[in-house]
């Protein structure tokens, strides 16, 4: 009886401990603290060293549960990583998840062979473990703090953490048996990195691909379609590792593929997935807090200091601006990625590696580790938003989206059922417009369900759901928010060829004679872009009018203020592709075919 009680309390501590950890989010989003820095403490505070006074030295378990958990956190991340976004920066991501976490080791590893007195096998150790970064942090702080990032500097970061920790890994793995073996040679080690990278990656398509064939061709109960795509992502994670591939990148780009495709019930999986990452992080902070002794931290505070400062102000910033030369990123953009180089849970997992096969310096490995990790969270996370206004790479967001229903369709995969509550000026309201691509289909008025020719007008405080596709439906918010006032657009754009955005398509189609549909000619040149684009409006954005092509030149408010007319004459001939846009279109190309998206 006595070993069933110890049971029940270690499942009693253990979530309480986990339910401390999701309180105390609430109160670190209100101070605006790193959460993982929250998730630390409290495991700190609940070890042999602190006030709960709990004795755990369970490396194992610890690995254990952080393999599943980076899993399921590389997993979701694919999951949300829409293809179309990171197309274009997939090279200058997938050179700083590969050159540039081998550069940021390289650069920390003297100033740890000095600073702790290591030879140079064990000082790269040291770099390796702090080399990746921990991007899913840096959106998490970004978007509690009310920002949201230009669309490229986004992208990369999305792209750049999902694949610099399998490479991180795979140099800790390397290192690791070099140090216990005591010899390697370079050939050894770039078919170990060839091998783990193109078996991942097969795995992973391979996974993705079946996982999507099952969704759609099995019919699963109700409710049970997000518990299989977690546990056929960690399928996919365990298959990988068994096949010595590597499994952190099988599972990202089973991720990628699955979120990129047609399925059923993609929203509750979405749903799922985010509370089973959040739980993730939650408890692996919890564990790896848990391992920490203060006392022995006292011991490497110092020199890990050291190391700590050198890698955020001299070896990221290194790296990223070496990387990112070739790409057309300007120089606040490559700051702001620098000093993004937030550290998490993947560091100090990575250094629980040396423990777990009992190198003769594993916890020096284990507390310099924590120790970067939490004056990164401090310095690096709580000025987040502030580096990020200051260099001009994030727009502070002026109203939080609007609250979004999703529903499933049962039988088909096209479309979903959208719904929003109106509000009296959003976009929806004050003009009447709805992207081309979605249906009104029923409003709900004061509890009475109507359809859309019986609720006009629609008036604010109704509810109002749309047919739309599911790759589309985010692009609703935008008519659904509380609509900025536009600015003027500058005198000095304004020409023959530029026009403003509050012309309308009538006015365009009798000056330059042109046809334009009857129902679209009271409508502005700025409606017609917010119709018939599937996403926000962007600088460069451009629809068809008839034989002209309507540029957009600048955007206010959300919506396309001056218009750009490239006329049939214009048109000039497109100019050769460089070697490199070549190669970038040929790499996209073949990822399309591949993963068949």
């Amino acid at each position: 009886m006595a070993s069933l009680d110890s049971v029940s309390i270690a499942i009693l501590l253990g979530a309480a401990l986990v339910m401390a950890g999701i309180l105390s989010s609430l109160l670190a989003l209100r101070f605006g603290a790193p959460l993982l820095l929250v998730f630390l403490l409290i495991g700190m505070l609940a070890g042999d060293s602190g006030p709960g006074q709990l004795r755990f030295d369970d490396v194992r378990t610890t690995y254990l549960v952080g393999s599943v958990a980076l899993a399921l956190i590389l997993f979701d991340g694919g999951l949300r990583t829409r293809f179309q976004s990171i197309r274009a920066v997939l090279v200058p991501s997938m050179a700083l998840a590969t050159i540039g976490v081998l550069l940021t080791a390289m650069i920390t590893a003297p100033i740890a062979r000095y600073a702790l007195d290591l030879n140079w096998t064990e000082a790269l150790l040291v770099g390796a473990v702090v080399a990746s970064t921990d991007a899913a942090a840096v959106f998490l702080l970004v978007h509690a703090q009310g920002l949201r990032l230009r669309p490229r500097v986004g992208a990369t970061l999305e792209a750049e953490s999902g694949t610099n920790d399998p490479f991180a890994v795979f140099l800790t793995l390397m290192l690791v048996e070099l140090i216990s073996v005591g010899h390697s040679s370079a050939w050894h080690v770039a078919l170990e990195l060839g091998r783990e990278g193109v078996l991942g990656a097969i795995v992973g398509v391979i996974g993705g691909r079946l996982v999507v064939l099952a969704l759609n061709r099995v019919a699963l109960p109700q409710g049970l379609h997000a518990p299989f795509v977690a546990t056929a992502a960690l399928v996919i994670f365990g298959g990988a590792q068994i096949a010595h591939a590597s499994g952190f990148l099988a599972v990202y780009l089973a991720g990628i593929i699955i979120g990129n495709r047609p399925t059923r019930a993609h929203n509750s999986v979405v749903t799922f997935l985010d509370a089973a990452t959040w739980l993730a992080q939650i408890v692996m902070f919890v564990l790896l807090g848990l391992l920490v002794s203060p006392q022995r931290l006292l011991a490497s505070i110092v020199p890990a200091v050291i190391v700590a400062l050198v890698l955020m102000l001299v070896a990221r910033p290194i790296a990223v601006f070496l990387c990112l030369a070739p790409f057309r990123f300007n120089w606040r953009e490559k700051m702001f990625i620098a000093w993004t180089g937030l550290r998490g849970a993947v560091a100090i997992f990575l250094a629980s590696i040396p423990m777990l096969v009992g190198l003769s310096k594993a916890y020096l490995y284990f507390d310099v580790a924590f120790v970067v990790v939490i004056i990164s969270l401090l310095l690096q996370g709580w000025t987040l938003a502030a580096a990020a206004r200051r260099l001009h790479v994030a727009l502070p967001r002026a109203d939080r989206g609007p609250r979004r229903v999703e529903l499933d369709l049962p039988g088909q995969l096209e479309q979903q059922l959208v719904g929003y509550s109106v509000r009296s000026k959003s976009l929806f309201f004050r003009r009447g417009l709805v992207p081309s691509w979605s249906k009104p289909t029923l409003v709900i008025r004061d509890q009475r369900i109507l359809s859309p020719a019986e609720a006009d007008p629609i008036a604010p405080g109704d509810y109002i759901y749309l047919l739309a596709p599911p790759e589309k439906a985010e692009a609703l918010d935008r008519f659904f928010v509380d609509m900025q006032p536009s600015s003027a657009p500058d005198p000095h754009l304004l020409g023959d060829f530029v026009v403003s955005g509050e012309i309308t398509l009538g006015a365009i189609a009798n000056a330059y004679a042109i046809a334009t549909a009857p129902e679209f000619a009271s409508l502005t040149l700025a409606d017609y872009f917010d119709v018939h684009l599937d996403h926000a409006p962007k600088e460069g954005a451009t629809l068809e009018l008839d034989s002209i092509v309507l540029v957009a030149r600048s955007i206010s408010g959300g919506r396309v203020n001056v218009v750009g007319l490239r006329l049939p004459e214009e048109e000039e001939e497109a100019a050769p592709l460089t070697r490199l846009a070549s190669f970038k279109r040929k790499l996209s190309e073949l990822w399309e075919q591949v993963a068949g998206i």
